[in-house]
């Protein structure tokens, strides 16, 4: 791996997930597996981990750092939406814990031919799992003015969208990660550029990997695989990622959704979640100086009930 991959919010990770050393876990966006190897770590011999990435090179990295444990480690490279599937195919029912850490991995940042990166010149790529769907460059070279607009807005809460949307398809066709940030910058002062940049290249990117419509899924399909004291940790780093998730923690953690008019409560809603984090846990000062990308990093987590 060309990159040294840190991990976030290790210690807190370990603190609120773990609650069974025998147990089984699931690590639904394994990355360069820096969390799994602190789980595997505090997890005793007869403990289960599995690892989803829908990255197949990142997966082959991760198989490489784990297979000296001792515990059994099952792998599989798909999209994290997919758990539910993949613990369905391992025949397992239920399970200890879950993490998903949302964010992407320095591997995947600092490789120029995945395209993520507005700092290194690549293929506009974007995908996750390369090969396989839409790349960026195939959505900004063929979407409408209106569809650009809307995804720069909507996933990457810019403002100045439309004027954003008409440059870049004044320059079609865009081929690389070169193209789509000199669009950027031919009409972005420069005190605002690199705010910019992030979020046009995060509002792409969540559009090419279905990212939000993913979380949702995977979270809501997760839950009845939870046993009993189970849990569900979640590391977010934006806050369209942060708001599904607690959103959806704090629906599940109600067991009535009927209008405050009706006195009998009549919608047989039950309560699944009970969260942990009332205030969401943050890096500390430490870790964010000695890793800056960990600064937007936030953790929730919620029990199974």
């Amino acid at each position: 791996m060309s990159t040294i991959h840190v991990p976030v919010l290790v210690s807190e990770v370990q603190e609120w997930l773990l609650t069974n050393p025998d147990g089984i876990y699931v690590d639904a966006t394994i990355g360069a597996a820096g969390h799994s190897q602190m789980l595997l770590q505090h997890l005793s011999s007869d403990a289960t981990l599995i690892g989803i990435d829908a990255d197949q090179e990142i997966l082959d990295e991760a198989e490489a750092v784990l297979r000296d444990f001792p515990q059994q480690i099952v792998l599989a490279a798909a999209p994290f939406s997919q758990v539910a599937a993949i613990l369905q195919s391992q025949a397992i029912v239920q399970i200890d814990g879950l993490l998903m850490d949302l964010g992407l991995s320095s591997f995947q940042i600092d490789t120029p031919s995945k395209g993520f990166s507005y700092l290194r010149e690549g293929p506009l790529d974007m995908r996750f799992s390369q090969g396989s769907g839409m790349s960026a460059a195939d959505f900004l070279n063929t979407a409408s003015l209106s569809e650009i607009t809307e995804v720069l807005r909507e996933y990457g809460e810019e403002r100045n969208a439309k004027n954003l949307a008409r440059v870049i398809t004044e320059r079609r066709p865009l081929v690389t990660t070169t193209d789509l940030r000199e669009a950027v910058e031919s009409i972005t002062p420069d005190r605002f550029l690199i705010k910019t940049l992030a979020r046009v290249f995060q509002a792409v990117r969540i559009q090419v990997n279905n990212e939000l419509e993913q979380l949702q899924h995977a979270l809501t399909t997760v839950i009845p695989f939870l046993r009993k004291g189970g849990r569900l940790a979640v590391i977010s780093y934006h806050s369209l990622e942060d708001r599904i998730v607690k959103n959806l923690f704090q629906y599940e953690e109600r067991d009535c959704i009927c209008p405050p008019e009706i006195p009998v409560c009549v919608c047989e809603k039950e309560q699944r979640l009970k969260i942990l984090t009332k205030n969401i846990i943050l890096p500390s000062t430490e870790e964010t100086n000695e890793n800056p990308r960990a600064r937007s990093a936030k953790l929730r987590v919620a029990e199974r009930v």
